[in-house]
């Protein structure tokens, strides 16, 4: 039977990978992208409902793509963030001042998905091919070959996992990861309210977790008029996921509200809650012979600071830039030497993230007055430290240590 071949393999079609496969593409990189769901599905509201706090890099990524129309369409750019240790008047405050970009663009995950498929389907560059069943994926010294469970076959330099938490790709490769699990969950929804929320996410931490309140563009209601949507990220003790998932809208809207405490106004609940369990992982290394790991593949972490989407697509930009300088230089993308360079770019970055959302998920678990008034005294302090204020304020918006070019806007 015919293989046939590519520049790169890429194992999962989601947000991280088909980003992938479209920034190679702008350099002529061909790709054949995998993916064992149908993808059409995930573009539907009943999906899973998410929503994502897409940093300004990453949303400057997204415009050197072509894909800006995305965000100007369907995101709601948050102007400012408040951090407080519950509803204390006392609160940490970023704003991204006037005439600067956003802090961040809210965006629902299903019109992610829906133009980065379009974008994907329309690029010569790039085969998609899902839903499929992955038979083997075997790694020599000369090249990664993909066999699906229909007999077609696909050769390539380089395999890219993108393929989730629980990779079957990591797995398959023997990769070990450090991982745990916190006891919580993470109940999302979305609420439409009286009061408008004027552009600002708000974090309110409870010792049994933190509760997010992020901006999103106004609802379309003919009857009534538009009104302005909040998505809810709340933490909720994993005793009570189960009870948590059985919350009515009514129930689910008076939870929400008391801890709140009336910054919404009166809250309806708009869409279907969905409860996710929270965990942490990190790969001990993103590489192996030929293949490369990318976005939740190598690392997954809490979503207390909405990181987790920005990560993958700050590995997307450096794993682009070294792979694409590699090709117009007429390298191997799957030597070691290349593999190493992406590796070296990230592994930094990923670990500071993942270092900093664990340890703030634990600070602003611990019960009491006493680590309650630490906490306050802490964000009072940032407040006050203009150079500390800026380092949360850049991380919020990726803009940390050495930028790839599409981090700034820019085509490598």
């Amino acid at each position: 039977m015919q293989t046939w071949h590519a520049d790169v393999i890429i194992i999962g079609g989601g947000l991280v990978g088909s980003t992938l496969a479209l920034a190679l593409a702008r350099h002529d990189v061909t790709s054949i992208v995998v993916d064992t769901q149908d993808l059409d599905t995930t573009t539907t509201a009943a999906f899973d409902g998410r929503a994502s706090a897409v940093a300004s890099a990453s949303g400057r990524m997204l415009r050197a793509l072509g894909l800006g129309d995305i965000i100007d369409t369907h995101g709601c750019p948050i102007g400012e963030i408040r951090v407080t240790d519950a509803a204390h008047p006392q609160f940490l405050h970023f704003d991204a001042g006037e005439g600067n970009d956003p802090l961040g663009t809210m965006v629902e995950n299903r019109h992610l998905r829906t133009g980065l498929l379009a974008a994907v389907r329309n690029c010569p560059e790039v085969t998609l091919l899902a839903p499929v069943t992955v038979a083997s994926l075997v790694r020599d010294d000369h090249a990664a070959t993909l066999t699906l469970a229909d007999g077609r076959s696909f050769r390539a330099a380089l395999a890219v996992a993108c393929d989730g938490r629980r990779s079957p790709t990591r797995e398959a490769a023997g990769i070990p990861i450090a991982q745990f699990h916190y006891p919580h969950a993470a109940l999302i929804t979305m609420v439409s309210h009286s009061v408008p929320h004027g552009n600002v996410a708000c974090e309110l931490f409870y010792p049994q977790g933190p509760l997010a309140l992020l901006p999103m563009l106004d609802s379309e209601d003919a009857g009534n008029g538009a009104r302005p949507r909040t998505a809810i990220v709340w933490t909720v003790d994993g005793k009570h996921m189960a009870a948590a998932k059985k919350l009515g809208p009514k129930q689910l809207a008076a939870e929400i509200a008391a801890r709140c405490d009336g910054t919404l106004g009166e809250i309806e609940v708009i869409a279907p809650q969905t409860v996710w369990p929270l965990g942490y992982h990190h790969a001990a290394r993103y590489t192996d012979n030929r293949l490369l790991l990318l976005g939740d593949s190598a690392h997954g972490i809490h979503p207390i600071a909405g990181q987790g989407l920005n990560m993958g697509f700050r590995d997307v930009a450096a794993a682009a830039e070294v792979l694409t300088n590699a090709a117009r230089n007429g390298l191997d993308l799957g030597s070691p030497d290349v593999l190493a360079q992406v590796s070296a770019w990230r592994r930094f970055d990923n670990s500071l993230v993942c270092a900093v959302t664990d340890g703030l998920n634990r600070l602003f678990a611990l019960p009491g007055r006493v680590p309650s008034r630490v906490r306050r005294i802490g964000l009072s302090a940032v407040e006050r430290l203009p150079p500390l204020k800026n380092f949360f304020m850049n991380q919020a918006r990726g803009e940390t240590g050495k930028l790839p070019a599409l981090l700034k806007g820019e085509l490598v």
